[in-house]
């Protein structure tokens, strides 16, 4: 896993979605698992962020699990809605850390929902949960704790 030189307090990513046909019902509202699939688009790249880009998984065959979702539906969005999803590194420990999401409506920055999960790291092809990185730790575990 890499890391950049000069640590982030906060790992943040930003991405954005446009709601597609297969992300709706047929009254063009999205389904409650679409906002999921955004969310791991969101939460791939932030984990980029943190050292475990895609490539650097395949090779090291650790591999964040999601253990735990935490989710709120406000406001639906919809068919053509451009959606802006954040996501954050909120806590971590020694085993397991806590990633925040926020979804907005682009046009009028309307937060539509809202989700929370904890994610362990697993080695492949055991299964076996691994420690997070003591470099993790070292630069945003006291922030996040």
């Amino acid at each position: 896993m890499q890391t950049g030189s000069v640590p982030e307090l906060q790992p943040h990513f930003q991405s954005r979605e446009e709601v597609m046909f297969f992300d709706t019902d047929c009254g063009g509202v999205v389904h409650n698992i679409a906002y999921l699939r955004m969310i791991e688009t969101c939460r791939t790249r932030l984990a980029g962020k943190m050292g475990m880009d895609l490539p650097s998984m395949v090779q090291s065959q650790i591999f964040p699990v999601v253990v735990r979702t935490e989710i709120d539906y406000i406001k639906p969005a919809k068919l053509g809605d451009w959606l802006m999803i954040d996501g954050t590194l909120c806590e971590i420990s020694k085993a397991r850390f806590w990633c925040e999401f926020q979804l907005k409506r682009e046009v009028d920055g309307v937060l539509l929902v809202t989700c929370r999960q904890a994610l362990a790291l697993v080695q492949m092809p055991s299964g076996k949960p691994t420690r997070l990185p003591s470099e993790w730790l070292r630069l945003w575990g006291e922030q996040h704790a």
